[in-house]
């Protein structure tokens, strides 16, 4: 019996709800995929641009980060967008730093979008499994209670081993989901640090920038006659 052949018969011999945990299992294996791919390729625009602009930065050239943050939307540039245009206006590092964590606000969500349905479709394969081991159980002892007492044994045997089948299966589906949330958890987890750190360079850089404009200024004419 080959592997397809033998899944054919798992099916048929396992009743409905394994089609259920298959049609779970390929929905949850779907957007482990999609969130794997969006998280992998937005890390990568991530480094490319922080690449780019950390010199700009440091020159205080914030036309040309604008420039090059403007082209792209990944989340790095959102959230410098953010911080470069409340520049203009800001007083203090604070108010810089408060329209940083509000690109946050808005970055955070598209990160975690759709990963919690891995934990929430696994929980239901689980139980969808645990249902169709228990109606599989039912409809066993139901069936040997009228049966010859010479095949009673050898159909509860059978009974129970289709219905074991969907224990099995829901836990394969379970597992396999919670193994890909854990890790698409811990991949959304490290991007947001990432962030996060890239908003405090970019803030201290640009005190510090700050800072040197004002210890190179001349000094107030209005003083300089004081002492004349």
């Amino acid at each position: 019996m080959t592997f397809l052949e033998y899944a054919v018969a798992f099916f048929k011999e396992g009743g409905p709800f394994l089609y259920m945990l298959a049609a779970i299992f390929v929905v949850g294996v779907a957007i482990a995929i999609e969130r794997f791919i969006y998280l992998t390729k937005e890390t990568t625009v991530n480094r490319r641009i922080w690449s780019q602009v950390v010199p700009l930065i440091n020159q205080g050239n914030f036309r040309q980060v604008i420039a090059t943050t403007q082209k792209s939307s990944a989340a790095i540039a959102t959230a410098l967008n953010y911080g470069i245009s409340r520049l203009a206006t800001a007083r203090r590092r604070d108010d810089v730093e408060k329209a940083m964590d509000e690109s946050l606000l808005e970055i955070i969500p598209k990160l975690e979008k759709r990963t919690h349905y891995l934990s929430a479709l696994a929980n239901i394969g689980m139980l969808t499994g645990l249902l169709g081991t228990v109606i599989g159980l039912i409809a066993a002892f139901a069936s040997i209670a009228t049966a010859n007492p010479a095949e009673k044994a050898s159909l509860l045997a059978a009974s129970i081993s289709v219905a074991m089948n969907n224990t099995a299966s829901g836990l394969f589906v379970a597992i396999t989901l919670l193994l890909a949330h854990m890790f698409l958890e811990a991949k959304t987890t490290k991007l947001i640090d990432s962030l996060e750190i890239a908003n405090v360079k970019f803030l201290n850089a640009v005190v510090e920038r700050r800072q040197d404009d004002t210890d190179d200024a001349p000094p107030l004419r209005g003083r300089a006659s004081a002492h004349g």
